[in-house]
């Protein structure tokens, strides 16, 4: 807006211009202010087209604007939306893995009671196959002993 500055400067210029004494007057170059006066007269169609370009133009920079800022309003709202949504699947995921993790527990528990049930009773059953296996061998072994007498009797019965 090179006019503005023009006569910007032309009343700096009658702003610091001497005065007449005894009057409202000063007094100033007359060829330098035709000249600042001349300068923003040939400035100002520019200046004015440009602002009409501005204005005119500001109407569409502003819908710019706006669309651009919807733009962005909307993408911000559908990442909040993904990250919420992928923060409940993670989360949904997590309890997921808990009640798998928990189930697995549960079933590794009952088939280690059911182990060690089935060994018990296996062994109990091992147990008394093994004292009956016992008590046979004593009772073979008192056979044995006792046979030596009956045949050390067998033996003088057939001496008389």
């Amino acid at each position: 807006m090179d006019s503005v500055d023009k006569l910007t400067s032309a009343i700096t210029m009658l702003e610091e211009a001497r005065g007449v004494p005894l009057s409202a007057s000063c007094v100033v170059h007359r060829g330098e202010m035709l000249e600042i006066l001349d300068d923003a007269r040939a400035a100002l169609p520019a200046d004015l087209e440009e602002a009409e370009a501005i204005i005119a133009s500001r109407d569409s920079i502003i819908e710019d604007g706006r669309i651009s800022a919807d733009s962005l309003v909307s993408i911000a709202r559908e990442e909040v939306a993904r990250m919420v949504e992928q923060t409940s699947i993670v989360q949904a995921a997590r309890d997921e893995v808990k009640k798998i993790l928990d189930d697995a527990r549960d079933v590794a528990e009952e088939e280690r009671i059911q182990v060690e049930e089935y060994i018990d009773s296996r062994l109990a059953t091992l147990e008394v196959i093994l004292n009956k296996t016992m008590d046979a061998v004593a009772r073979g072994r008192e056979r044995l002993a006792g046979a030596d007498d009956k045949d050390v009797l067998a033996q003088l019965a057939e001496d008389h």
